[in-house]
C-alpha cells in the first residue's frame, strides 16, 4: 500500500474471486461459470453491433430492457440494467444505507457484501446463520436496516420459498429488502412477482450463470419504479454508460434464444443431484443445494487439503479461509465427465488413506 492510500480505506479487505488460471490444465469447478456457451446467435450479435463501436452506447439500454421485461413479465421501468449483478449491488448500499440504515446480512453469504459495507463507510449487522446452513427468518424482524439475502445463498446453495421472504418483507416495511438471485434458475423460486405488492423489494438477478455470459459482465434489478429511480440517480452519479454496447446485443439476443439456456440449466440440475448422490455415498456432508454449485465436507479431509489435493489433480474448487467453513468447500457443477472425473479422483483419494 502506498503512503497516498486514502485513510478511509487502509483497513478495506477486498472481494478475493475465485482463482483465474489462463492455461487449460485444470477442470474449473471453482468459479461457478456455467460450462455451455451461450446460444449460437449471441456472437453473430456481437460481431454485427462490433461495427457501431465508434459511439457511445445506449444508456437507457433500451431495446435489452423491452425484451428483458417481456421475458420477465414486468414494465421496462421496473428495471435497470447495470454491469454485472455486482454493481447494482453496490448501488443498493449507496442509495439505500447510510450510517443511520446499515446492512443487514448473514454471517456465511456472498462475500461482497461485507466488502460494499466497508467501502461505502456503512455499518454491518451481521446474523449467524443456523448450525445446518439455513437462514432463520425470525432473527430479520425488524431488522433495522437494509437486509441483503443471497437467494440461493452463496456458498451454501439453500434457498428460502418466497413466502420466507415475503414475511421478511412485512416485518421491514420501512426499509429495502434486497435479494440476490445470482442462482435462482437452477431450482429456486424468484420472488420477482412481489415487486408490485411491496415497494421494499429489489430484486437481483445476473446474465453471468443460467446464461453463460459471465464474461459479458450485465446484470440486472427488479423493483418497483420508486426504487429504479433512485438506482438509477446513482449509475448517473457514477458511470450513466455502465454497459457497453457488445454487452447489450449480446443479452437481447441471449433473451431471444432462453429456452437454449433453460436446457443447459436442466442438465446442470441433473449434473448436480448427480454429483451430490456420489459425494453422499463416499461420506461427504452436502447441503441440498438449489444453485449450480454444491457445498460439501468430508471428515477424513480438512476443507484446505480436500482443496490443495484435488488441485495437484488438476481439478480446482472453492476453498474459503472463514473460520466457520474451514471445513467446507464449494464445488460448481460443470459437465458430467468433469463431474465424474472429480469424483473417480477422490475415490482414489480416500482409497490412499485407508
Amino acid at each position: 500500500m502506498s503512503r497516498f492510500m486514502s485513510s478511509r480505506y487502509v483497513d478495506l479487505e477486498p472481494y478475493t474471486p475465485g482463482e483465474q488460471p489462463r492455461e487449460q490444465k485444470y477442470i474449473k469447478l471453482n468459479t461457478n461459470e456455467n460450462p455451455f456457451p451461450p446460444p449460437p446467435e449471441v456472437q453473430d450479435a456481437v460481431a454485427l453491433e462490433s461495427e457501431k463501436l465508434a459511439l457511445y452506447s445506449d444508456n437507457e439500454c433500451t431495446e435489452l430492457r423491452k425484451v428483458l421485461a417481456k421475458r420477465l413479465g414486468v414494465r421496462p421501468e421496473e428495471l435497470v440494467i447495470t454491469n454485472g449483478s455486482d454493481e447494482i449491488l453496490y448501488f443498493a448500499f449507496l442509495a439505500f444505507c447510510d450510517e443511520k440504515t446499515p446492512a443487514v446480512f448473514a454471517d456465511i453469504t456472498y462475500g461482497f457484501y461485507p466488502v460494499y459495507a466497508g467501502i461505502t463507510r456503512v455499518p454491518a449487522r451481521i446474523l449467524p446463520l443456523n448450525e445446518d446452513w439455513t437462514l432463520d427468518p425470525t432473527m430479520y424482524r425488524d431488522a433495522g436496516g437494509t437486509i441483503f439475502i443471497a437467494n440461493p445463498n452463496a456458498p451454501t446453495g439453500l434457498a428460502l420459498p418466497p413466502q420466507q421472504i415475503e414475511w421478511i418483507l412485512q416485518k421491514n416495511p420501512d426499509h429495502v429488502v434486497v435479494v440476490d438471485e445470482a442462482y435462482v434458475d437452477f431450482g429456486a423460486r424468484s420472488c420477482a412477482r412481489l415487486i408490485r405488492a411491496y415497494e421494499n423489494l429489489l430484486v437481483i438477478q445476473t446474465f453471468s450463470k443460467s446464461r453463460s455470459m459471465a464474461g459479458g459482465r450485465l446484470g440486472y434489478g427488479i423493483g418497483n419504479e420508486k426504487l429504479i429511480r433512485d438506482l438509477n440517480t446513482i449509475r448517473y452519479s457514477i458511470n450513466p454508460y455502465n454497459v457497453n454496447s457488445l454487452t447489450q446485443a449480446a443479452g437481447i439476443a441471449c433473451i431471444e434464444h432462453d429456452e437454449y439456456n433453460f436446457v443447459n440449466c436442466s442438465e446442470i440440475i441433473e449434473n448436480r443431484e448427480w454429483t451430490r448422490a456420489e459425494l453422499l455415498k463416499l461420506g461427504f456432508r452436502v447441503t441440498e443445494s438449489r444453485a449450480n454449485f454444491l457445498f460439501a465436507s468430508h471428515p477424513a479431509f480438512p476443507g484446505d487439503q480436500l482443496y490443495a489435493r484435488l488441485k495437484e489433480r488438476g481439478i480446482l474448487i472453492r476453498h474459503f479461509g472463514i473460520e466457520r467453513i474451514r471445513d467446507w468447500n464449494r464445488i460448481s457443477i460443470g459437465y458430467r465427465w468433469q463431474m465424474e472425473r472429480m469424483i473417480e479422483t477422490i475415490k482414489s483419494m480416500l482409497e490412499e488413506t485407508v
